[in-house]
């Protein structure tokens, strides 16, 4: 069998395109803010993860320009080689120092940090734990590990406790969680990870891409937010949200982090962060050290926004405080509706589809931005009611419009 007639063979896209509702790769012509311009028309975006608001601020759009003359466009290597700057050093310090950990190391993309972190502290003698709805990164870094996965139900702390007691007490025990799912907003139950993870002798590793500069009283994430920031082993985030950059980190115990730069492939054999993401993402971090209080006004507009939807009748994902915000839209057809008419009238979300979501439970995600006013949410949801509240929950009436649009 030829290998491609798996390509020939996927219509999905095409479909969707020929009936006018594909909903992916719209262009943005501006930068990323609480406002944009995509396909020449205005847009407020409520579908970006640009938690701090900082990925327009002159300070750090400054410091990138400043790193491109000062160091050039790239560096033409692995960190392991010659690929290793001044500001890698200077950024690992300090979100060291931050996150009150000994020790920090660098990938070149988020997704990339959970392949390397995974894959090198883990191998075929040890258990990896991890929650169903953990992200896709998770899973391939614990593939790439060759360890024993064992999921556990999502949050479940039941399930996992069984699972733990069976485990063998031979092999090493890594517990994996998303610090904040990004999907639904969950928030892990990191008091009873840690608590089961001293019962049974496992390590604890949280995903804090989407719980930095959300959560805790100075932004630094989930361990803040419980207070057990000494009591989780490996912390890992990404620069491609509230840092305004591209890159990704893992915090840990001096002993561990260099362990993974030596034994990493994903680090080892991969550029290093260009000297512009290291600068963008470092003078973020200075910016919310100095600012604490943007986590605050994200968590004060997310909670405006959250009751203003509840106001309008709208079904959304409401046990959370985090700036993710999913409504509920059901069925896949009409989940992709609502975003083609929403972009059509101005705002911009993300569409949810299986397999990230069970068949019939598709949602629209909705996030939100420090820098987003109460003016502007107040029109974004207006518009979103009127959408939802009027379009058809069947499919035959959906599929009735697009005919109808067709014609």
């Amino acid at each position: 069998m030829d290998l491609f007639k798996k390509c020939d063979d996927f219509t999905l896209a095409d479909e969707y395109k020929e009936l006018g509702i594909y909903p992916y790769f719209h262009a943005l012509e501006t930068k990323q803010d609480i406002e944009v311009l995509m396909e020449g028309k205005r847009r407020i975006m409520i579908g970006s993860n640009n938690y701090l608001g900082l990925t327009g601020d002159d300070r750090v759009i400054e410091a990138g320009i400043k790193a491109l003359r000062e160091f050039g466009s790239g560096v033409s290597g692995s960190r392991f080689l010659n690929g290793t700057l001044t500001t890698h050093i200077q950024l690992e310090k300090e979100l060291a120092d931050f996150l009150h950990k000994e020790a920090c190391v660098t990938f070149s993309t988020g997704f990339q940090t959970n392949l390397g972190i995974i894959s090198a502290i883990a191998g075929r003698n040890d258990l990896i734990f991890c929650d169903r709805e953990n992200h896709a990164s998770i899973y391939d870094g614990a593939r790439l590990s060759y360890a024993e996965m064992v999921r556990f139900l999502h949050n479940d702390m039941e399930d996992l406790e069984r699972k733990l007691q069976t485990a063998d007490s031979s092999k090493g025990k890594l517990i994996i969680t998303d610090g904040v799912f990004s999907m639904s907003g969950d928030i892990c139950n990191l008091p009873e990870i840690v608590r089961l993870a001293k019962k049974y002798g496992a390590r604890v590793m949280v995903d804090d891409a989407h719980g930095f500069g959300v959560l805790g009283e100075y932004g630094r994430g989930t361990a803040e937010y419980f207070g057990l920031e000494d009591d989780v082993d490996i912390i890992m985030g990404t620069f491609s949200k509230s840092l305004a950059s591209l890159g990704g980190y893992m915090v840990a115990d001096e002993k561990v982090v260099e362990f993974v730069k030596h034994k990493s492939r994903p680090f080892i054999f991969c550029a290093a962060i260009t000297p512009s993401n290291a600068a963008t993402a470092l003078e973020a971090l200075r910016i919310l050290k100095s600012e604490p209080e943007r986590p605050k006004a994200l968590l004060d507009i997310a909670k405006y926004v959250r009751e203003g939807l509840k106001a309008k009748g709208l079904n959304i994902i409401e046990n959370s405080i985090v700036p993710i915000i999913p409504i509920y839209t059901y069925s896949m057809l009409r989940t992709i509706m609502a975003c083609k008419v929403l972009y059509e009238r101005g705002v911009y979300v993300n569409p949810v589809l299986p397999p990230a979501t069970p068949e019939g439970e598709c949602l629209i995600r909705t996030s939100y931005t420090s820098t987003h006013t109460k003016k502007l949410m107040d029109e974004a949801i207006d518009i979103i009611a009127d959408v939802l509240n009027t379009l058809p929950e069947d499919d035959e009436s959906l599929m009735a419009m697009l005919d109808t649009s067709h014609e």
